[in-house]
């Protein structure tokens, strides 16, 4: 029966592999490229764990040609069925968090809209798209909000935060020109995506030291203020 689900399973893995090599551009002058562990294997296949005070297990129970279910076992009591695209397992191995913690579909099928989408400075469509209205367009789009066109006004109009109280959802502002010059929006455990000025529309992480380096600051919507 295990073998029943090897297939759908690696259909899902070859498309993360697939997605992550448009990422590695053969020059980038900004070192935008995405590091994952090629030792990193899906964790939630027949595996146990503790986490909570909880003894979970997890374990594949059906499939279908775009659907991956998983049996929730805690506490030796079944508890639910979850549900998990190739987009779950796509961007848990992009961002190297579990499955479960991709939840705002609506945030990810938007990123994957823009995907690769050349960088052009005052762009904002198919055919280039610059940082601020990228991060405008995921916003939109994941909460509904309409925030400022450039990221030196969207750096001044959201609240401010320290960097270990950052969300996903929340931006995240560099200086690599004068000031306040290029934003992203957080997704979680370092990474953020954004439109990069090499290699267009991907995922990057505070690691790397060229954004470490060009990091200033990060800020979250306040829904109650009105974004021209």
């Amino acid at each position: 029966m295990k073998n029943f689900f090897f297939i759908p399973l690696q259909l899902c893995i070859y498309t993360v592999i697939s997605f992550t090599a448009k990422a590695q551009p053969s020059v980038n002058n900004e070192r935008d490229n995405i590091t994952i562990d090629n030792k990193k294997t899906i964790k939630f296949i027949e595996e146990s764990e503790k986490r909570g005070g909880l003894n979970r297990k997890t374990s594949l129970s059906k499939t279908n040609k775009d659907k991956t279910y998983l049996n929730i076992l805690i506490n030796d009591e079944f508890s639910t069925i979850e549900n998990f695209t190739c987009l779950h397992f796509k961007y848990a191995q992009l961002l190297n968090i579990e499955v479960e913690l991709i939840t705002n579909i609506t945030l990810f099928n938007e990123m994957v809209k823009w995907w690769g989408t050349p960088y052009r400075y005052g762009g904002a469509t198919a055919n280039g798209i610059d940082c601020s209205a990228y991060t405008s367009a995921l916003i939109s789009q994941a909460y509904g909000l309409i925030i400022a066109r450039t990221s030196r006004d969207q750096y001044k109009d959201c609240v401010k935060l320290a960097k270990e109280d950052i969300l996903q959802g929340d931006l995240v502002f560099f200086k690599t020109r004068r000031g306040v010059s290029h934003v992203g929006l957080y997704l979680g455990n370092g990474y953020f995506t954004h439109a990069s000025t090499s290699i267009g529309v991907t995922i990057s992480n505070f690691s790397e030291s060229y954004w470490s380096s060009k990091y200033v600051g990060s800020g979250r919507i306040n829904s109650t203020t009105t974004w021209q």
